[in-house]
């Protein structure tokens, strides 16, 4: 594990595991033990940047006094960004999908983004924002979890597609998502 420091100097744990093109995975509610099966699956042919969110495991949470904010998620995944060396494939699940869509659509700079059963819309994420976003993007859901806004969003941004994936729920087959993101990322 190593540490990685925000704009703020809250210090984030990552794990960094393999050798390829990087890949930094964002986790949605819990820490990043729950991407860890994913991880390793992906660490046969990519450097992966596997992170915990800020107050979650054992990244530092905010600075006494400072409230949640989106942003200093985003300062912290730009953080990420800055460890692989400036570029990376982004794989963002549940919470974390919204969190990568907003770092892209932020400026951060993905080659690749994939998204899990995002829980945002784009009203939430700003529909004019992602009108001129053109990084390439799957946005992927499994049938129990499937929505009418997913595939909608993928059809607002002008470089992505949608996949449903059959037979799998909010916690996807760690081997499973390791197909289809080889498959994306190449």
């Amino acid at each position: 594990m190593i540490k990685v420091r925000s704009r703020d100097g809250t210090a984030l744990a990552v794990d960094r595991l393999g050798d390829g093109p990087a890949v930094i995975l964002v986790g949605g509610a819990s820490d990043r033990s729950a991407n860890a099966p994913l991880a390793s699956l992906l660490a046969e042919h990519y450097t992966v940047y596997n992170y915990d969110r800020r107050g979650r495991g054992a990244s530092d949470p905010s600075p006494a006094g400072t409230p949640y904010s989106p942003e200093l998620e985003l300062q912290d995944l730009q953080a990420v960004f800055a460890a692989t060396g400036g570029s990376a494939y982004l794989h963002g699940a549940s919470s974390g999908a919204g969190l990568a869509l907003l770092a892209v659509v932020a400026g951060c700079p993905a080659k690749k983004l994939a998204l899990w059963d995002l829980e945002y819309d784009a009203a939430a994420i700003g529909v004019d924002k992602v009108r001129n976003y053109t990084t390439p993007t799957l946005v992927m859901t499994g049938p129990a979890h499937a929505r009418e806004w997913p595939p909608a969003l993928a059809g607002l941004l002008e470089n992505a597609s949608h996949l449903a994936i059959d037979g799998q729920d909010h916690n996807v087959n760690p081997a499973v998502m390791a197909t289809k993101l080889r498959e994306f990322f190449a």
